[in-house]
């Protein structure tokens, strides 16, 4: 039983890239989100950043490195894995790995709709 699983959705900070590691292939990627955090002593609107990494394993990862680009936002199923060492120091350490277990596409990002439109010119048009 997995105990934790979380959805998020947010935008590519960068264009995700395939690793292989022997016969594993895997993905890392980080999605950022902009939440409202109130306003500001002029009343402006203030946002917080929020970015998490995560970690695609095999085909999963494939599709993501391949079809995915800076800017586009992923809706992403994943769950919670705990990474607990001691360090040489012999303090605990903790840390969590978030494993994507499914994802779907969003909204292309600037870089995509780019794609989309040379693609688009290269068409041959109807007379």
């Amino acid at each position: 039983m997995d105990s934790f699983k979380i959805w998020a959705v947010g935008n590519l900070a960068k264009t995700p890239e395939l690793d292989t590691r022997g016969e594993h292939s895997y993905t890392r990627f980080c999605l950022i989100g902009n939440d409202y955090a109130g306003k500001d002593d002029g009343g402006s609107s203030r946002e917080v950043v929020t970015s998490l990494w995560f970690v695609a394993f095999g085909p999963l990862g494939e599709a993501i490195a391949k079809n995915a680009r800076k800017g586009d936002q992923l809706v992403v199923e994943a769950k919670i894995r705990a990474n607990n060492w001691t360090d040489k120091q012999g303090e605990k350490q903790y840390d969590y790995s978030f494993v994507v277990e499914g994802f779907r596409f969003g909204a292309p990002g600037r870089a995509k709709r780019e794609e989309f439109d040379e693609r688009r010119e290269e068409l041959p048009r109807a007379v």
